[in-house]
């Protein structure tokens, strides 16, 4: 049976090319395009290209081309099941599982998109050429836009001339139309009602470019109404897991790593049309984890800017607390606040472009320290407060699915709580003077960190754990066995704790012959000592710092080995190389 094309399309939007094709081929940026050796054929010089914008491979060798559905089917030997499946577990989705509706649920697919284009089409053209839709061309044009902004986001307007229930009836069954959610019947008139009549409308696409619901403002100053409406969620759209302009903004993905998240259609058009085209926004709902998700597929950076006012903020909030469960090594949400009264709309038209990316650039905050800093204005000096600020915030990163992440996160917050103690309000002159060495001290430590290496800090962290739980490490040397280093100081360190406490059975750090300088530098940059203080006593729990500690190590080593590996490959074009690549990269992924 066939998939549904709504599901295939959306498994290509989810997936770069690159992406999926790295997987088995190393390739380099070039340009708009990357280059690899060819998969197909032996050669030296690359002749493999991927386009991500364009969404395929060619293979200048061969003549071999196609779709991320092709490389796979080639290259693993799958047939085009198995293919669907595999790349629809990579891109997150559920497995598809076929039944006798499937064939009526493409029909209605079908006919929901067909009405939608219908629709939207119809009010396009109401808007620019209905005498009647004048108040609308002045909204817009005392908004700023203008015809090419209307035309690119197929903005209309919906007129109270036609009944256009019943002109869709002579092309659609009534069933099909009354689910596209764009009507609502009134009881009073016994009567389907354009829900959308005399607002602006917006036409919400999914990924892959279709019309699947409509945003509509109210250009009429009126306390009954409300002033933005969407349509009402079908079997066709969810508003958790849609994104206003998505459709466009991820086919930047390949030049730029990061896009801006704001709350309202006219702020995302206001910066497209500032050629700040980066932007999507939610759906008049709150952020969900699912949207992140989803952006989290093209751009490493999320600057979420909503507006300043206090509305704005609380909005924040209620996105930083939802999303910061999907924060993963490599990506970033950060927050943008502007100033009070504006929106980014307003804010890039009045200043452009340039002092829109300035003022992002020395303002974002990083998501973890948004919540922090926010519920830290709400400590008040006692203990039953500091106490509940504690809870609020371990359970904020309790939340968060990456164990990596979670770990950090975590102890960020528990060194910034640390720093609480009853004498924090004193004005002293002896607490003036230490809160001065203080801030040096911070910047000196800033400044050290930045001179060593993220595998130096992890073997901090692996050392730390074995001067600090001997007795848990010699009651369990089976945890350490076949553990690397890789820096000279850090290797000569670790052998000489094992061999002078005879694997940790007689340690005494007092007493071991080695370098006191390398145990301070043990003791200062272990990123690991603060989480490991607050769980000493649960075993359970250090097992698992220390398992997570030597993840990282083994990380390392395999990106090492592969890296080898690819060099010698580009080199020899071994078969049996490029077999001892894909298992390591295969090992790399279940770590």
């Amino acid at each position: 049976m066939k998939y549904p094309k709504d599901y295939l399309d959306e498994i290509k939007a989810r997936l770069k090319v690159s992406n999926v094709v790295s997987k088995t081929v190393s390739l380099k940026k070039r340009g708009k395009e990357f280059v690899g050796l060819s998969p197909f054929k032996n050669e030296r010089t690359p002749s493999f290209t991927v386009n991500d914008e364009k969404e395929f491979y060619h293979c200048f060798a061969t003549g071999e081309h196609g779709n991320i559905f092709d490389f796979v089917m080639k290259t693993q030997n799958l047939r085009f099941g198995e293919t669907v499946k595999y790349l629809a577990s990579i891109a997150g989705m559920k497995p598809y599982i076929f039944s006798k509706q499937d064939e009526e649920r493409e029909k209605d697919w079908n006919n929901y998109k067909e009405i939608y284009k219908n629709y939207v089409e119809y009010y396009h053209n109401e808007l620019l050429n209905n005498n009647s839709s004048s108040e609308a061309k002045s909204y817009i044009k005392n908004r700023g836009l203008k015809f090419e902004d209307v035309q690119n986001f197929k903005i209309g307007f919906v007129t109270k001339e036609i009944d256009y229930y019943e002109f869709l009836l002579k092309k659609f069954d009534k069933t099909d139309i009354n689910n596209s959610g764009i009507f609502y019947f009134d009881e009073k008139k016994q009567k389907h009602i354009n829900r959308f009549r005399e607002r602006i409308i917006f036409p919400i696409k999914n990924i892959s470019g279709d019309v699947i619901a409509i945003g509509g403002r109210s250009i009429k100053e009126n306390n009954f109404l409300a002033k933005y409406i969407n349509s009402p969620e079908t079997q066709f759209f969810k508003k958790g897991s849609n994104l206003y302009n998505l459709d466009k903004s991820r086919k930047l993905s390949n030049k730029m790593d990061f896009i801006y998240l704001v709350e309202g259609y006219m702020d995302v058009i206001g910066l497209y049309k500032n050629n700040i085209q980066n932007v999507v926004a939610n759906l008049g709902t709150a952020l969900t984890p699912r949207q992140i998700s989803i952006l989290d597929q093209f751009f490493n950076n999320i600057i979420i800017c909503f507006d300043g006012d206090l509305s704005g903020y609380k909005a924040a909030l209620r996105a930083a607390e939802n999303s910061i469960i999907e924060l993963k090594p490599e990506k970033k949400i950060l927050f943008l606040f502007l100033p009070d009264k504006y929106d980014p709309d307003s804010y890039v038209n009045k200043f452009g472009k340039e002092k829109f990316q300035e003022f992002s650039n020395q303002n974002t905050v990083e998501i973890h320290k948004f919540i922090f800093n926010h519920y830290f204005k709400e400590v008040d000096d006692n203990p039953s407060s500091k106490a509940v600020f504690e809870k609020k915030l371990k359970s904020v990163a309790s939340t968060i699915k990456d164990e990596y992440i979670k770990k950090y996160v975590l102890d960020y917050y528990l060194e910034e709580i640390s720093k609480l103690s009853p004498n924090l309000h004193k004005k002293s002159k002896f607490m003036k003077n230490l809160n001065t060495r203080s801030l040096k001290t911070t910047q000196n430590y800033y400044n050290e960190t930045k001179s060593l290496t993220s595998i130096e800090i992890k073997e901090f962290s692996f050392i730390y754990i074995l001067i600090n739980k001997p007795e848990f490490i010699r009651d369990n040397p089976h945890l350490i066995e076949n553990v690397k280093l890789f820096t000279n100081e850090n290797k000569a360190l670790f052998k000489a704790l094992i061999e002078q406490s005879d694997n940790f059975k007689n340690f005494d750090l007092s007493k071991l012959s080695v370098d006191k300088n390398l145990i301070d530098r043990v003791f200062k940059y272990a990123s690991v000592k603060n989480i490991l203080n607050h769980r000493s006593k649960n075993e359970e729990k250090i097992e698992n710092i220390l398992n997570e500690v030597i993840r990282d190590l083994k990380n390392y080593e395999l990106e090492i080995r592969i890296q080898d590996l690819e060099d010698k490959f580009s080199k020899d074009l071994s078969e049996d190389t490029f077999n001892q690549l894909k298992e390591l990269k295969k090992l790399q992924n279940l770590n």
